[in-house]
């Protein structure tokens, strides 16, 4: 009669097909995993120590050849995802990145394509990450548009800064307010923001002029031209809305508005206008 042998208990034989054949799929899941994570800390091992030994000059060639050894363990780029865009053309930021699908995706220097990504107008700051083994992923924060400046006949879209963000476009902003002038970017910021609270002034409002870089002028929709005094252009639009509010001067004829005196308006109404302005008035004492 035969011998008959037992497995030993919780060997192997003694576990149900359905586990043999999940262990199974388990380990061939796992094999390409493992090939790319020991691909990678073999890798950045090589980055480390040869770094450590080349000279600065040759580190670009070294991460290039690096990047297309690996390429042949499959690291390389099928997916780039940008975020946070709204206004920046993707071309833009694409041809800045300098990469594209197919590329070695160890092959390039993340600190140069993102330094690359914010020489562009539109962006204020960027990061570019890898997400191995295959997806680069690039965040920007866009430059905000807050006004449209006119400079030689010529209209840019600009920052709170000051800090030119667009060319092109420009008439997609138009809500936007307007300035003018030679150093008016740098300077528009604190007079938008008290026109902004003061929306039934605002709305007269064509352009903010900048003078000798100095104050401004507001050109109003009536064609009137208020001139604000230097540094105390706040003091000034609170008087021009109590004028408004009691005498609607706003709504007259006039060429000119000057409250650059604190204590005295003048005003210019425009020729021949049979229309009598209101009389300058003195700041209450």
């Amino acid at each position: 009669m035969p011998r008959v042998t037992r497995s030993p208990r919780n060997s192997v034989k003694d576990r149900p097909a359905w586990i043999k054949l999940l262990l199974r799929r388990q380990k061939r899941l796992l094999r390409p995993a493992a090939w790319v994570a020991g691909t990678f800390l073999l890798t950045m091992l090589l980055i480390g120590l040869l770094r450590s030994a080349a000279p600065a000059g040759s580190l670009v060639t070294l991460q290039e050849r690096i990047g297309g050894l690996t390429a042949f363990a499959g690291l390389r780029v099928q997916h780039i995802e940008f975020e946070g865009r709204q206004n920046t053309p993707e071309p833009l930021l694409r041809a800045a990145l300098g990469v594209t699908r197919g590329e070695p995706i160890l092959g390039f220097s993340l600190d140069a394509a993102r330094k690359r990504i914010e020489t562009l107008s539109w962006i204020k700051q960027a990061t570019v990450e890898r997400q191995l083994p295959d997806t680069i992923v690039v965040n920007v924060e866009e430059r905000r548009p807050f006004a449209v400046w006119q400079n030689n006949s010529k209209f840019v879209l600009i920052d709170r800064a000051g800090n030119v963000v667009a060319h092109q476009d420009v008439a997609n902003f138009r809500n936007l307010p307007l300035v003018v002038g030679p150093g008016a970017p740098e300077a528009a910021a604190p007079l938008i923001d008290a026109l902004t609270a003061r929306p039934a002034l605002q709305k007269f409002v064509i352009a903010a002029v900048r003078v000798g870089g100095r104050r401004w002028n507001l050109l109003m929709s009536s064609g009137a031209n208020v001139m604000l005094p230097e540094g105390h252009e706040v003091v000034a639009l609170d008087r021009l809305m109590q004028l408004q509010q009691g005498h609607d001067l706003l709504d007259r004829p006039l060429v000119a508005i000057d409250l650059r005196l604190p204590d005295r308006l003048v005003l210019r109404p425009k020729p021949g206008d049979a229309a009598a302005p209101p009389q300058p008035q003195k700041k209450p004492t």
